[in-house]
């Protein structure tokens, strides 16, 4: 049996054409007993077969093999540590169709991934629901099979339920026996798909139902009681599966779509083939308790997850090395479909936000490529990351762009309709692509999804000569070796007059004066239009300068505004521009109103904040003073009230600028949000303090708060005890952590891992102030053990390290980290830690950097007192 361990993948000597399940859950003992039957085909000589199986109990007098004469094994072996199940039988397999049954028994965990259970309230009593998770590789958690992508088979499933219960699977009901407290439900077959898209929910639901202009089914479930926050949600999958059968020219595979949100669930969602599981927060929507920002998520979620149901479940990836074809695809087409259906969110814009969280994880040494090698399943939950999901949607924009939307949509459903019902690599892509479009896109994309990173584009004005020159962008300011073929895009002075041409070679020179741009002209030069391209620019002195003026006159699209400050924010953490060019950048901001653009400048103000604090903390005070004034002109336009038939946008926009001015220690704005805070908790129905607003007053709150005046603290606690909507409850614990006092902040951490909060939500409460940094590393230290143990295998134990750890900024702080982890650090978390620590160190060197900033006091002094 020895030769099967350690093998990242299973033998090919049986392959599972139909999986025949039942499953009977008790929902009080938190058990399941189940039977599985198995077509296969054996296709080589054998005496073995070899599949997944995981914390399940086999009863080995169940198992046989029968296709000419009935077979039992002599062996039955499961490797724990490959959660491999080996069955030895005592001849050769014959070659061709047989059946492979198995008996077994399970636990319902309460981890979130497998055969889980979650719970939820009704009329005041706690009561348990089943559930499933089985990407990416816990299906056989639940029952025995071969649990990779590319093993496809079609599956009939069968539960033994409580009568009073709802049962859901992928497919419509067949049949259902009710025989006294018991009733048996089977579904119809499934078309042939992956293991990892199996899907079982059973408890008490309501739901609303709608039906899309060919009549497919869609139904919302949700808790009993909340079928109104359904509407939104329903409506949006109704019209995504219309435009999405329009776009990828292929009807919607399955009879109906179910959608149902789950109070216990570690991801946002899951796309299980027709009947996708999703958190509360990312389906649900109350017109009077969520916020715009929430609306946008569920649809921008439900949209990717309907993707799913083409670009991943009825083609799928071949193995999880091309887990970014998924998850990067239908990232990028959610924003197709919210863009679609509402215009007016300018989502396009917004979608800058994916393309520098990806940037910003690929400038780090211990990034990975969008294509990265999986050797064992142990090591897939840490790919589902900013590179995976974020960088490639970027790139897939980036490509688009380039070959134009029409041959793009017409090649990708070329691509759907050849690989319909089995899997693909990402070169098969790039093969429809190519063959579409007539263009070199295999080799072109081969640079950006095969080697880990990305450039940045240097272009300097000289003897009437445009230079460019490309070389790795690292964050940490050290060069790096690689080199990419880049779709460079530029225009001059105006949007009309724009260039567009490959850089393959580490550089290229053009004549400027074809361009109009002279050496002392004013006209401005932009690369990287409207960011379509998944690079940095770096222009040189006096293009530079030519921007700061094109963007105080307005001049540039929203797009652009945004690349020039985020490139420029890189750039400086990077220590290749002073902290003084990037004040002095974000002072042409001043009168910026774009939701995308301005939040972005938020965030910026919030990093180039905290690495002031640790650097120079003399000139903290002037520091935030001048980020309030920088947010002032917004600030008034928008006011604390909604204002009648104002933009979604708008709604988004000022609940993230007077949290800016809250933490930037804004006294007017703290005062009056502790006021309206006051009067919402004695009269939750006050227009005073509408959902757009609360996340801002919940901070300043906690801002004022401290050991000696614990009133607005207690308040918050109340309010997150009295709600039962997950958004309110994920906005209360987001904004707790922002107390300076140290004794609460720990406070707070310790009621994070309370019963109180579900597990599925303890990350969100990580959020501490920069006072409670060395507070919550002590408690991380202090509390390692049971986090490890609750949140062990899952991509929610990666949050604990980068949310403690990635904050600091010094060099000893990253020996100490280093040294406790020396001894506790396991594969699961091994990716995280490696680019967390690498962030300690980047902010170390940037703080040296400042310190030594000859002009910096000069400047700022003058930015934060300057009259406007």
């Amino acid at each position: 049996m020895d030769q099967f361990k350690s093998q990242p993948r299973l033998p090919r000597f049986a392959v599972p054409k139909r999986y025949d399940i039942r499953l009977k859950p008790d929902l009080s003992a938190c058990t399941f007993a189940g039977s599985v039957s198995i077509d296969l085909e054996i296709v080589s000589d054998t005496h073995f077969i070899v599949l997944n199986a995981a914390d399940l109990t086999l009863k080995s007098d169940s198992v046989s093999f029968s296709s000419s004469k009935t077979l039992k094994p002599i062996k039955v072996e499961l490797l724990e540590a490959d959660e491999i199940l080996v069955l030895e039988f005592p001849e050769a397999l014959p070659i061709g169709v047989g059946a492979l049954t198995i008996g077994f028994d399970g636990v319902l965990n309460d981890k979130m991934k497998g055969f889980y259970k979650s719970t939820y309230e009704l009329h005041g009593e706690k009561k348990n629901m089943a559930v499933t998770q089985f990407e990416p590789a816990d299906a056989r958690r639940c029952f025995p099979c071969w649990d990779e992508p590319a093993c496809k088979a079609k599956f009939k499933i069968t539960l033994d339920v409580p009568s009073e219960l709802v049962a859901l699977s992928n497919m419509p009901v067949l049949e259902e026996k009710v025989n006294g407290p018991l009733k048996t439900v089977s579904y119809e077959e499934t078309p042939i798909m992956s293991t990892y898209l199996v899907a079982v929910v059973v408890g008490l639901f309501d739901y609303v139902e709608d039906h899309t202009s060919d009549g497919i089914k869609v139904r919302v479930y949700c808790q009993v009681g909340k079928a109104d926050q359904g509407k939104f949600a329903l409506h949006v999958a109704v019209k995504t599966l219309e435009l999405y059968k329009g776009y990828f020219a292929v009807q919607y595979p399955l009879p109906k779509l179910d959608m149902i949100a789950i109070p216990d669930f570690a991801a946002g969602a899951m796309e299980n083939y027709g009947l996708v599981t999703y958190r509360e927060t990312a389906l649900l929507f109350d017109d009077k308790h969520s916020a715009a920002a929430n609306k946008q998520r569920v649809a921008t979620v439900v949209a990717h997850e309907l993707a799913h149901q083409w670009f991943g479940n009825l083609v799928t990836m071949e193995w999880w090395t091309h887990l970014w074809l998924n998850e990067g695809f239908a990232t990028w087409v959610s924003y197709l479909a919210a863009d679609s259906l509402f215009p007016e969110w300018k989502v396009w814009t917004q979608f800058l936000d994916e393309s520098t969280e990806g940037l910003r994880l690929d400038g780090l040494e211990g990034s990975h490529p969008i294509e990265v090698e999986v050797k064992h399943a142990s090591e897939i939950d840490e790919i589902f990351d900013a590179i995976s999901y974020r960088k490639g949607a970027s790139v897939i924009r980036m490509l688009q762009s380039y070959l134009g939307a029409e041959n793009f949509q017409r090649s990708l459903a070329a691509y759907i309709k050849k690989h319909a019902y089995s899997n693909a690599k990402t070169e098969d892509l790039w093969a429809a692509l190519e063959e579409g479009s007539g263009e070199p896109v295999n080799k072109l994309m081969n640079s950006w999804t095969r080697q880990q990173g990305y450039p940045v584009v240097c272009v300097k004005l000289k003897d009437q000569k445009l230079e460019f020159e490309q070389s790795q962008f690292l964050s940490s300011g050290s060069p790096g070796e690689g080199q990419w073929i880049v779709p460079i895009t530029l225009c001059y002075g105006s949007y009309d007059e724009h260039k567009n041409f490959l850089l393959q070679t580490k550089s290229e020179t053009l004549d400027a004066k074809e361009f109009g741009l002279g050496e002392t002209g004013s006209a401005w030069l932009k690369l990287n239009v409207n960011q379509a391209g998944f690079y940095r620019v770096k222009y040189d002195d006096d293009l530079a300068a030519r921007l700061r003026y094109a963007i105080e006159k307005k001049y540039l699209t929203e797009t652009d505004r945004f690349g020039v400050l985020d490139d420029s924010f890189a750039l400086c953490m990077a220590r290749h521009q002073s902290l003084t060019s990037l004040l002095t950048l974000m002072g042409a901001y001043r009168e910026e109103v774009d939701y995308t653009v301005l939040s972005n400048l938020i965030s910026i103000s919030y990093k180039v904040q905290r690495i002031t604090a640790d650097a120079t903390p003399e000139l903290l005070d002037d520091v935030n003073q001048f980020f309030i004034s920088l947010l002032q002109y917004s600030a008034e336009k928008l006011g604390w009230d909604p204002k009648q038939g104002e933009s979604h946008l708008d709604a988004m926009l000022r609940g993230e600028i007077l949290t800016a001015l809250s933490l930037f220690g804004h006294d007017p704005t703290l005062n009056e949000a502790n006021r309206r805070l006051q009067e919402f908790v004695n009269d939750r129905n006050t227009p005073l303090l509408p959902p757009d607003i609360r996340k801002a007053a919940y901070v300043a709150v906690m801002r004022k708060a401290s050991a000696s005046d614990r009133a607005g603290y207690e308040s918050l606690l109340r309010l997150y005890r009295d709600t039962d909507l997950s958004q309110e409850k994920t906005r209360i614990l987001g904004s707790l952590g922002s107390c300076p006092d140290p004794n609460i902040v720990l406070e707070v951490l310790n009621f994070v891992l309370s019963s109180e909060v579900r597990s599925q939500d303890a990350v969100f409460g990580l959020a501490v102030s920069k006072e409670g940094r060395e507070t919550a590393w002590a408690w991380l230290k202090d509390k390692w053990d049971y986090i490890s143990k609750t949140w062990g295998s899952g991509f929610l134990m990666t949050r604990f390290v980068s949310a403690v750890v990635s904050p600091f900024a010094s060099f000893e702080k990253a020996k100490e980290i280093e040294e406790f982890f020396a001894s506790r650090s396991k594969p699961a978390i091994a990716r995280t830690l490696k680019q967390s620590m690498e962030r300690v160190d980047i902010n170390a060197k940037w703080v040296q950097s400042i310190k030594s900033e000859k002009q910096l006091e000069k400047a700022v002094k003058e930015l934060a007192h300057r009259k406007y």
